[in-house]
């Protein structure tokens, strides 16, 4: 236990964190509010900037250092891009018009939808100088990451397999997150065709990785109090990075239906799904993603196809609160979160995660 204690307390003070824990970065929930709360406890703050355009990625950034300190940590997350999706008009209409059955119509064209471009948005995150870039569904090029290490942004990068871990760091990455299948949230599998069957469960993923790699891992994945928290950093991890738990936290600022249900989860009431984007993801086993599964549902639309296509759907669940259509991603263990102000809870966290291991009490 002291060395796991040890290694977490002597990443952490690397990284300029009072505590081992960090925010997950994730696209489509960049809540200042809630970055800000981690950095304030001590954690480090993060946001997923696939669906920022790079002005977009710069201004996050600048209102984030107005209300954390200029010296605050700080991990920005890019989506390495897929190749370019194989269209199907027939198959797409298809898709549509099974849509058209769980919200708006599909308007003509919303397939053609692309996230904005990574090379602009790469250019945007070095000019914003965040601590650590971390990466997912894949590896920065060589040019890629020699301008990260240049400009002084640690490269974090994404694994779910033993192999991703390792080829990410014979490319240069200075640590690994290993995402087990637990976690909310897109898979950050390098190939879309393997993301699940080659889910791999973090108990088994983490030990793996941390013995296969000579850098730090971070665990990912149904980690949502200090004792799963406690038994990553038993099982290699150096940090731990939270995501579904943090979204129970009232500054996460998502759909009410969406943190109400979270609340409940049992861990069999997700489901991975490819219904919303095209990727597989883990998401609450709602109506549409339980409908989208039957065997007469048409097979989701390649990324980022398929995201386009849903898009009408999902922004009028929005509107009108509808879990039942809502991309409500969540993690397996997401329950076992308090809910709390972000803060407070993370630094509670953090104390509970210490006497666990051998450290302070939980009152100190």
């Amino acid at each position: 236990m002291s060395a796991a204690l040890s290694r977490a307390r002597a990443f952490a003070a690397a990284q300029r964190l009072r505590v081992p824990l960090l925010q997950a970065p994730m696209a489509g929930v960049p809540s200042l509010p809630l970055a800000t709360a981690v950095a304030r406890a001590g954690g480090l703050a993060s946001m997923g900037a696939l669906l920022l355009a790079p002005a977009a990625i710069g201004d996050w950034v600048a209102r984030f250092r107005a209300e954390a300190g200029a010296d605050a940590p700080l991990q920005l997350n890019l989506w390495v891009p897929d190749p370019p999706p194989r269209r199907d008009a027939t198959h797409e209409a298809r898709v549509a018009a099974f849509l058209a059955h769980h919200g708006p119509a599909v308007p003509p064209g919303a397939g053609d939808a692309l996230p904005p471009d990574f090379g602009a948005q790469l250019d945007a995150v070095i000019a914003a100088r965040p601590t650590v870039l971390s990466t997912i569904m894949g590896l920065l090029d060589p040019a890629q990451a020699t301008r990260l290490r240049e400009a002084g942004i640690a490269w974090w990068a994404t694994a779910t397999t033993v192999a991703e871990a390792r080829a990410a760091v014979a490319a240069g990455a200075d640590a690994i997150v290993a995402q087990g299948s637990e976690a909310g949230g897109h898979r950050g599998a390098f190939d879309a065709g393997r993301a699940r069957d080659e889910a791999v469960g973090l108990f088994a993923l983490l030990p793996a990785v941390a013995d296969a790699v000579p850098v730090p891992v971070i665990a990912a994945g149904g980690i949502a109090d200090a004792r799963t928290a406690a038994a990553a950093l038993l099982l290699g991890a150096s940090a731990v990075q939270i995501g579904s738990a943090l979204l129970r936290c009232p500054e996460a600022g998502i759909a009410p239906a969406w943190q109400a249900a979270l609340a409940t989860a049992a861990p069999e009431d997700t489901r991975l799904t490819r219904a919303f984007s095209g990727r597989w993801g883990r998401a609450l086993a709602t109506a549409y993603v339980q409908a989208a599964a039957m065997p007469d549902a048409p097979e989701p639309a390649p990324y980022p196809v398929q995201r386009g296509l849903t898009a009408p759907m999902r922004k009028a669940a929005e509107a009108i609160d509808d879990l039942a259509h809502l991309q409500a991603w969540s993690g397996q263990g997401v329950a076992l979160a308090r809910p709390a102000p972000a803060a407070a809870w993370i630094g509670s966290l953090g104390r509970e995660l210490e006497a666990l291991l051998g450290g302070l009490s939980p009152s100190a």
